[in-house]
């Protein structure tokens, strides 16, 4: 056996079709795209058109509702919370916020601000501070384990604030020096 006489198997490799070579080939002419029209072109999208009649999704009522305002938030239960302080990864005796979740890989990333749920049991004495709210089964438990749970404004919403608040600072002094330059004409 040589270099040169090696081949594959036999039938394991197919050569392509050459189409639009003679009418002899069997993909001559047409090249396999019938005749004529819209659909024998390259580039043709026409998914869902029906020839100019009402098309079934637009014949169909709408359903639901997205709502653009809604906040995208992070779940944890108490019982992902003391899994957390058993194993070390969060120090129960510090304030558990946000950050402190992200660092100690419990949740992946804040997203909108994190819900705390009350799923699981909860013996550890935890100060929690979040943004995205918490259930009342969750705050209950916390506080019977002696803790207690704050909920802070989310960061988005107070970056909002201050740039809102910086933006009409200026403009109110703009409009007290051309009151005051009117005053001295």
């Amino acid at each position: 056996m040589k270099l040169n006489e090696l081949k594959p198997k036999e039938g394991s490799v197919k050569q392509r079709t050459r189409v639009g070579r003679g009418i002899g080939s069997g993909k001559g002419k047409t090249s396999g795209k019938g005749q004529k029209g819209q659909k024998s072109r390259s580039g043709v999208a026409i998914n869902g058109f029906e020839g100019g009649q009402m098309p079934l999704y637009r014949r169909l009522p709408k359903r639901g509702f997205n709502n653009i305002f809604a906040r995208d938030l992070v779940t944890v239960s108490l019982a992902r919370l003391q899994e957390a302080v058993d194993k070390g990864l969060i120090d129960a005796k510090g304030t558990i916020d946000e950050d402190t979740l992200v660092k100690a890989k419990v949740i992946r990333r804040k997203k909108d601000g994190v819900r705390l749920l009350g799923n699981g049991e909860l013996k550890a004495k935890l100060d929690i501070k979040i943004s995205g709210g918490a259930t009342k089964s969750a705050i209950a438990a916390v506080e019977k384990a002696g803790g207690k749970v704050e909920i802070v404004e989310p960061a988005k919403k107070v970056a909002k604030a201050k740039e809102d608040a910086a933006e009409k600072k200026p403009a109110k002094k703009a409009a007290s020096k051309k009151k005051a330059a009117a005053k001295k004409d």
